[in-house]
């Protein structure tokens, strides 16, 4: 029997600069650790879980991500109001709806969207550096949307993250991975040369989509080819073909679940 039967699927996005990722932590401000103090706030109790869609890095932010809360009892229909008056400015619920107890927030996963924004020039005013990186030197745009093209499909992405003990299988399809201009470039302080490499699956491996990201930088530099990029998608080659790019660039634009 279920001890916590009433489950709801929360939505809510975050600027991820002051926070250690979503993970609850020991000695570290976090995403989870968060809601879970405002909900003991509000609520009046500590008998209630929250599990996340998605772990975020520190640094990463989230424009609509997800987590599931498991009660014991029906929660009342100010909830949401009143979670958002005590949370900070940079965490908001956006809504939530109850959910059957067979929903599962890791299984049903449709698609997650990622999105990773960068500037390139000259460098951008610091208003901007919540969820923008700049990168030195002029790459080929158009070679890097060609290479973000690559990753489309079902590869083998252990050259592209950090290899741990989590897992031993690296194989993850790629549902779209494209590379085009920022969607507010040339307005306030984004700069005109601002572009976004946004890339949806099911699912991502540790540092994976920043090391994609950083990638496609190389590969804009001149450092790697288009043949290399391919070349690290079909490897066994333990070996990240790239560092990693910063986190704060990082966003978790979406997620999805099935219907």
């Amino acid at each position: 029997m279920q001890t916590r039967p009433f489950t709801y699927l929360f939505y809510l996005q975050y600027l991820g600069l002051r926070y250690h990722g979503w993970q609850k932590q020991p000695g570290v401000k976090t995403i989870q650790g968060t809601l879970e103090k405002a909900f003991r706030y509000v609520l009046g109790h500590e008998d209630f879980t929250i599990l996340g869609a998605s772990r975020t890095d520190t640094g990463v932010s989230c424009n609509r991500g997800a987590f599931e809360l498991f009660l014991k009892h029906e929660i009342f229909p100010d909830l949401l109001d009143e979670l958002n008056s005590i949370l900070s400015s940079d965490i908001r619920l956006l809504e939530f709806h109850p959910v059957p107890l067979t929903f599962n927030i890791i299984q049903d996963v449709a698609w997650k969207e990622y999105r990773y924004h960068f500037a390139i020039g000259e460098k951008f005013h610091p208003f901007a550096a919540g969820n923008l990186i700049f990168f030195e030197g002029i790459p080929d745009l158009d070679l890097m949307k060609k290479g973000a093209k690559l990753f489309e499909g079902k590869h083998d992405f252990r050259r592209f993250c950090s290899i741990d003990k989590v897992t031993d299988d690296y194989v993850r399809e790629v549902l779209e991975s494209d590379l085009c201009t920022h969607s507010e470039a040339g307005k306030g302080f984004i700069p005109e040369k601002a572009s976004t490499f946004s890339v949806k699956g099911k699912g991502f491996l540790r540092y994976q989509v920043r090391i994609m990201m950083a990638a496609l930088m190389d590969l804009g530099l001149g450092k790697i080819t288009l043949d290399d990029l391919k070349n690290a998608l079909d490897s066994d080659n333990a070996t990240p073909i790239s560092v990693a790019v910063p986190t704060n660039g990082l966003v978790l634009e979406r997620v999805e679940f099935k219907k």
